[in-house]
């Protein structure tokens, strides 16, 4: 540890974790794990009338300030770092009523912003399924052979919160035909053809697209005729 005789620049209380053993100067007790200096000479907290506080580490930035606001008498327990040549903050020493009530201040707090997880989840839920709802329809209005069970299915894959997909762009939240028109390729690209075993037996991208094309015009093209076809016998 750094001379006794030349104890950091401080305000409030400072309370030292010696690096080397000491003992206090005016009851002999000792080694001591955290002194206080008096006239350059090293006390332990009971013969500084620190005793009865409890050492809270340094981490918790709410607590640790909380703690410090419900405790009448409080001291910043510091250590000597040899390495880089000052003294570093290693916790309070605080109150333990004090710590008590700055305990339950922030569990309060966690549980309130647990509660406000819940809800906002609960919100973004309520939203994706609107516009769910919405794209499913989009795509029934453009397809109107596309099953219903398969249009939702399209639509909540699209859309799924943090995907990056077709339906989480700008377009796609506009429900532009042209997003959903790619969503719904997209779908029948992987599920009605043989695409994706292609791409695992090692066909390239582009080559495996151009394989499957005419496969997935023949399944647009049905679930739009579906549509002309209804209309013609109206």
């Amino acid at each position: 540890m750094a001379s006794l005789a030349t104890p950091p620049l401080r305000t409030g209380l400072l309370v030292i974790q010696p690096l080397r053993r000491r003992h206090c100067a005016e009851c002999r007790g000792g080694p001591l794990s955290l002194l206080v200096l008096e006239d350059g000479a090293p006390r332990c907290l009971d013969c500084a009338d620190l005793g009865h506080l409890v050492f809270l580490p340094r981490g918790d930035t709410a607590l640790t300030r909380r703690s410090r606001e419900e405790s009448a008498l409080s001291a910043v327990v510091v250590r000597f770092n040899r390495r880089k040549g000052r003294y570093e903050r290693q916790g309070v020493l605080v109150e333990e009523t004090g710590l008590a009530r700055a305990e339950a201040r922030c569990l309060a707090d966690a549980e309130a912003r647990r509660r406000r997880r819940v809800r906002d989840a609960a919100r973004r839920a309520a939203q994706d399924m609107r516009f769910a709802d919405s794209f499913a329809a989009e795509i029934r209005r453009l397809f109107p052979g596309c099953p219903a069970d398969r249009a939702r299915a399209i639509a909540e894959h699209a859309s799924a919160r943090g995907s990056g997909r077709v339906g989480r762009s700008a377009a796609g939240r506009a429900l532009s035909e042209g997003a959903v028109i790619s969503a719904v390729v997209a779908s029948v690209r992987h599920v009605d053809t043989r695409y994706d075993q292609l791409l695992m037996s090692g066909v390239a991208r582009h080559e495996a697209r151009r394989r499957i094309s005419a496969g997935v015009e023949t399944v647009l093209r049905g679930w739009r005729a579906e549509g002309t076809a209804q209309t013609d016998l109206g």
